[in-house]
């Protein structure tokens, strides 16, 4: 399992350590991922994804995780939440007659 958000696709990034005496070292910038179970109302369903800490606050800004990924464009959301996203716009498009 890669350090990745599910939702938002944020990754370990790297850079260095600098010292007073500018001295460089490497480091890693990890985010801070919690497993989190969110309840899709459109689904009716629980979704559990690893999520960054930062994406928590913004779906709960929007209310739900249905209402998030509704709002937000393709190319911010990772594989697995375009996926999701898919899902969820299927189920609330009304089927033409």
């Amino acid at each position: 399992m890669t350090r990745a958000c599910d939702l938002t696709g944020k990754k370990v990034q790297f850079g260095h350590n600098v010292s007073k005496a500018k001295n460089k070292t490497k480091r890693k910038f990890i985010p801070n991922l919690q497993k989190v179970t969110f309840r899709s109302e459109v689904l009716n369903r629980n979704v559990r994804l690893s999520v960054a800490t930062s994406s928590i606050r913004t779906v709960a800004k929007h209310g739900s995780i249905d209402d998030y990924l509704i709002k937000v464009k393709n190319n911010k959301l990772s594989p697995r939440a375009k996926l999701l996203k898919k899902t969820i716009v299927k189920k609330t498009t009304p089927i033409a007659a």
